[in-house]
């Protein structure tokens, strides 16, 4: 019994070592995962106001980024997709560009820098969907 008692405190004690060592060096997140909704109203300058969509965004601290959009009543069909750096209200430049031409699911890489970015301060970047009508984005959704 006095053996399990002793087992018992010493794994406590490592929990809490471990636990500090990680706040004090930083999160351990190996990857971050965002379920988000898209819209038009959302999209700076105004987007497809009747457009709706959903994105799962899962960005790996590697620097691997993967992607799914469901798109629904969108007004064209849709031409590419981004991660964009830029707080609500805000056009910003692209981080990660999902590839030359719109797919609605697949993955890509970039710098372990842009994506621990990302995933530290999420809201200051967006994702979208472009199109035809809307090239500056047609849905959107900060991260």
């Amino acid at each position: 019994m006095r053996v399990r008692l002793v087992m018992l405190v010493a794994l406590a004690v490592t929990a809490v070592v471990a636990a500090t060592a990680a706040a004090a060096f930083g999160s351990t997140t190996s990857s971050k995962t965002f379920r988000v909704r898209l819209t038009g109203r959302a999209e700076t300058p105004a987007g497809d106001r009747s457009g709706r969509g959903t994105a799962k965004i899962t960005v790996k601290a590697s620097g691997s980024v993967c992607w799914k959009f469901t798109i629904r009543k969108i007004d064209g069909k849709p031409s590419a997709a981004h991660i964009h750096k830029g707080k609500p209200g805000v056009a910003g430049a692209v981080v990660v560009p999902f590839g030359t031409a719109y797919k609605a699911a697949g993955c890509t890489k970039t710098t372990a820098a842009v994506a621990k970015a990302i995933m530290s301060s999420p809201r200051g970047y967006y994702v979208n969907v472009h199109n035809a009508k809307h090239p500056a984005g047609a849905l959107r959704s900060q991260l």
